[in-house]
């Protein structure tokens, strides 16, 4: 397992059900990501504090392609100033909503998505049929983290990626993509 160290702190909002899932891939980002945080959420009598998800002094970028969020290009990351933190919510599509409209509207929060991403290679779960172009959350992460500090984060983790779903299409019997590592 890579530990990987960037400027851009990841803070995963996991829902309890998909830490469980054995096709997680946003608990593989927090692993291999130092100085991530991950909070789990759903857990019956210990909610999640989301005032505590915010950092004073820090920017937050939401990653949630909601239909008012700032595309992760070039010149938006470029002007970016101080620390930056990286809120990803892990979860199925409406899951993901609501976690997005329960962090603090008060904080310097900017709804943030991918400005361009290739098209997933997961293909361990089934698409969902209201966003085919959705992306699993590592590759997200990954492509998140590539704008925003750079390749040498992105393609270490689009590697464990790629590893992880070729020995889990694998063990569940399936053929290797084409392109896929062995």
């Amino acid at each position: 397992m890579p530990r990987i160290e960037t400027r851009i702190q990841l803070v995963l909002l996991i829902l309890q059900r998909e830490l469980r899932k054995k096709t997680n891939t946003g608990g593989l980002a927090a692993r291999c990501l130092i100085g991530s945080e991950m909070h789990v959420v759903g857990v019956k009598g210990a909610p999640v504090d989301f005032g505590a998800v915010v950092a004073p002094a820090a920017t937050h970028l939401l990653l949630f392609p909601a239909e008012h969020a700032q595309p992760l290009d070039g010149p938006f990351c470029a002007s970016l100033r101080g620390p930056v933190r990286l809120i990803v919510p892990d979860g199925n599509w409406k899951q993901a909503e609501r976690l997005r409209r329960e962090l603090p509207t008060g904080a310097a929060k900017i709804d943030v998505c991918l400005a361009k991403s290739p098209a997933s290679r997961y293909g361990l779960r089934r698409r969902s049929a209201a966003h085919p172009e959705g992306l699993a959350t590592l590759e997200a992460i990954a492509y998140a983290l590539e704008a925003l500090d750079g390749p040498l984060v992105s393609a270490p983790l689009l590697k464990i990626f790629s590893l992880f779903v070729a020995r889990t299409r694998e063990h569940r019997g399936i053929q290797r993509q084409p392109g896929s590592c062995a």
